[in-house]
């Protein structure tokens, strides 16, 4: 069974970085598309950043300029750099990889932005 293994997380100030891993155990590229997502306390959980097997990306306008989704294959990882951190990006990060029909989920990583 797929297993995503997220680390990362933690408490930075505002104007911070972070850097989230997700670490899956099996190739990367054996799924359709890897993606992180967030879920603040009492918010449905959205779309962060996707990047496809081919490479593609994509993020939430909120997120635009300012976190990047990133890979590397020989370490099954995906990344999310996450720069200039504002408060409102507080939320669990989960990693997601999708073989069609199917999500796997990782347990997610607590991020906090507070000064």
């Amino acid at each position: 069974q797929v297993q995503l293994v997220e680390s990362g997380g933690g408490l930075v100030q505002p104007g911070g970085s972070l850097r989230l891993s997700c670490v899956a155990s099996e190739s990367i590229f054996s799924f359709n598309n890897m993606g992180w997502y967030r879920q603040a306390p009492g918010n449905q959980r959205e779309l962060v950043a996707v990047i496809t097997s081919g490479g593609g990306t994509n993020y939430a306008d909120s997120v635009k300029g300012r976190f990047t989704i990133s890979r590397d294959s020989a370490k099954n990882t995906v990344y999310l750099q996450m720069n200039y951190l504002k408060p409102e990006d507080t939320a669990v990060y989960y990693c997601r990889a999708r073989r069609y029909p199917n999500d796997i989920w990782g347990q997610g990583t607590q991020v906090t932005v507070s000064s």
